[in-house]
């Protein structure tokens, strides 16, 4: 264990010396499942505390990139596009002390290391929007769990991760205003039903049925399919998915949509 724990503090003072001082990144990567709007959360090493994947910007790259490569390290996840929504700048945005007192319960008590955290950090955040299905979490570095939590659900994170999450779930239901989220969160197929129920889990309101089919098949990006037959004595609904190119179209166009 001790040979583990230095291991790991060899390493992040390997990749403090190479980074920006005073920038970091974090990643808030939202997914829908159970009929909830999920994110990301790694907890730490050594602590019950949970936190959003984040990481330093190293001397050498661009900070998208950083992004990126943070994700990977420290979830296993690799998207190559993930977007910079917002830059997290207050003085005081996070309690030092208490990040200090964090670093020396789980064992990350070297000299470098403290007086770098001890530092006043800006964050740029990025967000992106996923199938949950299709995500094969391998946790990594400092983080030794990596999973979903449901937004509803998140209780108090490390630093100002609260924030972070808020204002992107803000972000995401700007989106519905121009276009249907569910091509990134939904499997390829899906029912009206899932369609509508995604968008009463972000909007957190419920909508009426017939005005939301009536909107989403006004904008003509929807493939109608096979119906979905489960044997049930109800009517089967129908599965669609979405039209690549006519989505892609909307999206550049821009259209009042809720």
């Amino acid at each position: 264990m001790k040979d583990n724990q230095e291991d790991l503090i060899r390493k992040l003072e390997l990749q403090i010396k190479s980074s920006v001082p005073g920038h970091s990144v974090d990643c808030v990567i939202v997914g829908y499942k159970d009929e909830e709007l999920q994110v990301l959360m790694l907890k730490q090493f050594n602590s019950d505390k949970w936190a959003l994947p984040g990481g330093f910007i190293y001397k050498n790259e661009d900070i998208d990139f950083a992004a990126v490569r943070v994700l990977k390290e420290r979830t296993g996840l690799e998207y190559s596009f993930l977007e910079q929504f917002y830059t997290f700048g207050k003085y005081k945005r996070r309690n030092i002390e208490e990040v200090i007192n964090d670093l020396k319960n789980i064992g990350l008590d070297s000299p470098l290391i403290q007086s770098w955290f001890n530092q006043r950090f800006i964050s740029t955040a990025y967000l992106a929007l996923v199938d949950i299905n299709e995500c094969n979490l391998k946790p990594k570095g400092i983080s030794n769990n990596c999973d979903w939590r449901p937004v509803a659900g998140i209780t108090e994170l490390m630093f100002d991760h609260n924030k972070i999450v808020e204002k992107a779930i803000e972000k995401i239901k700007k989106q519905l205003n121009y276009l249907p989220v569910g091509k990134s969160l939904l499997p390829k197929q899906f029912t009206m039903n899932d369609l509508q129920r995604l968008h009463e889990s972000i909007l957190q309101k419920k909508l009426d049925r017939g005005n939301f089919q009536k909107k989403i098949l006004k904008l003509d990006v929807l493939i109608r399919r096979e119906k979905l037959y489960s044997g049930a004595a109800h009517k089967a609904p129908y599965l669609y998915e979405f039209d690549d190119e006519k989505y892609k179209k909307l999206l550049e166009d821009g259209i009042a949509f809720l």
